[in-house]
């Protein structure tokens, strides 16, 4: 296959792209830099199968592919937020422009939608059905119903065009690769203890996410990608059934560490969810996939990795 990443240079992206490219894929990595870095991909570089194309998807392209991963936009709080006009029109003029290539050369479309369609969910765990509980006018509703309204596309381009298309609900995921100070819990937590910084947590810690590795999530997409059949259009959960809280992790990077953490504590931000956990019953079913890598030996991989970036500074 001929395989265009967007957002290939991006913490999920290149893992992606490294993984296509062991597949035996030709890969064009496609992203306009602004969270995603070239230092992810440097090692591609001088492979005959792989692109790099730097470009912002509100524009579009002509290429010719068979397969289009639409991972560009970015994906923490710190950095949807920085230009929240901006996420919107990534995710809704980018997806129209990659569902308008995919149109025009019949190349199948995977979408990385999130767990953030459910909001601060009222129903737990969630699974596909659920419709959501988001907030269409808080800080947050950018990445939250900029990633709703890409679903939407998906599902209006296959039907009214027949657009083969794929809806991955990407929930929490970390490990190498991760930006330092992107404002996710797991790199924020890591960093600070590495430089031993307090650990800012917000609220009373007692909110729970789901922590998925990242090489459990790209077998996912992988899968979800390859799957047929008259239900392969609908949107399927990716992500850690098994939930952990705030404090809990904070527990276990002191375990790593060997030593105790100071903590800080912040007021929860507005419309953060308090619960958040995958019914993955869909992928199961229909991809025979579930994670494999539990939190602690994908934490002490996500510590070496930033141990490494930290000590090249």
């Amino acid at each position: 296959m001929r395989v265009l990443v967007t957002g290939g240079a991006g913490f999920l992206g290149s893992h992606l792209c490294d993984r296509l490219l062991a597949d035996g894929h030709d890969v064009i990595a496609l992203d306009n830099l602004f969270t995603g870095s070239k230092a992810n991909v440097n090692h591609l570089w001088r492979r005959p199968d792989f692109e790099f194309i730097r470009h912002d998807v509100v524009q579009p392209i002509l290429l010719e592919v068979d397969w289009i991963f639409n991972l560009a936009c970015p994906a923490s709080p710190i950095h949807y937020q920085h230009n929240p006009v901006k996420t919107v029109k990534t995710s809704v003029m980018g997806t129209l422009n990659m569902l308008g290539l995919a149109k025009r050369v019949n190349a199948r479309i995977l979408q990385a939608s999130t767990s953030e369609v459910y909001g601060d969910p009222t129903v737990h765990p969630q699974d596909e059905s659920y419709w959501g509980n988001v907030n269409p006018l808080g800080p947050r509703s950018c990445y939250d119903e900029g990633k709703r309204v890409a679903e939407s596309l998906m599902m209006n381009y296959h039907r009214q065009n027949g657009v083969d298309v794929r809806i991955a609900r990407i929930f929490n995921t970390y490990g190498p690769r991760m930006a330092v100070g992107d404002g996710r819990v797991i790199s924020n937590f890591v960093v600070d203890a590495l430089q031993d910084k307090p650990l800012t947590i917000y609220g009373d810690g007692q909110q729970t996410r789901s922590f998925c590795y990242v090489s459990d999530m790209i077998d996912a997409l992988v899968l979800l990608m390859a799957h047929e059949g008259p239900d392969a259009s609908q949107p399927v959960n990716l992500g850690n059934p098994i939930e952990n809280s705030i404090a809990d992790l904070v527990g276990y990077v002191s375990e790593l560490l060997g030593r105790p953490l100071r903590t800080v504590s912040k007021p929860l931000p507005e419309d953060d969810p308090k619960r958040r956990c995958p019914d993955i019953s869909r992928a199961k079913q229909r991809l025979s996939w579930q994670p494999r890598v539990d939190l602690r030996t994908g934490l002490a991989k996500t510590v070496e990795f930033f141990q490494s970036h930290l000590d090249a500074q």
